[in-house]
């Protein structure tokens, strides 16, 4: 139970930052050239190498994960308002999930360096 409590935000964090990451595909079909195509997917990918900077620091300092995870999805959710709820929950949803596995990680790591 610890092995999985430890290894699901991180699984989660990187599935997330894949699931994020395929909406930049989007960018082949405007029928841009090699160079403004290969622009656009650099742009589309922010969010994704963001959320990869993040899972890295987030690997050992898991309330960081928690924190920003939880932080990430509540700003998306007001950002896009009441006017998508399946946008705030296809985005949210996962990014919320992400945060509070990290938070159940790192209160799981505190309670087992306490009993020690």
């Amino acid at each position: 139970m610890t092995k999985l409590i430890i290894w699901a935000p991180r699984i989660m964090a990187i599935l997330t930052a894949l699931f994020i990451g395929m909406f930049a595909l989007d960018v082949f079909n405007e029928g841009h050239g090699f160079w403004d195509t290969l622009m656009g997917l650099m742009i589309h990918l922010i969010p994704s190498f963001a959320l990869a900077v993040i899972i890295a620091i987030s690997w050992r300092r898991q309330l960081v994960g928690a924190a920003v995870f939880i932080l990430v999805a509540v700003a998306y959710a007001v950002s896009v308002g009441s006017n998508h709820p399946d946008w705030v929950l296809g985005i949210s949803g996962p990014l919320g999930l992400t945060g509070i596995l990290y938070l159940l990680g790192w209160i799981k790591g505190r309670k087992k360096s306490e009993q020690k």
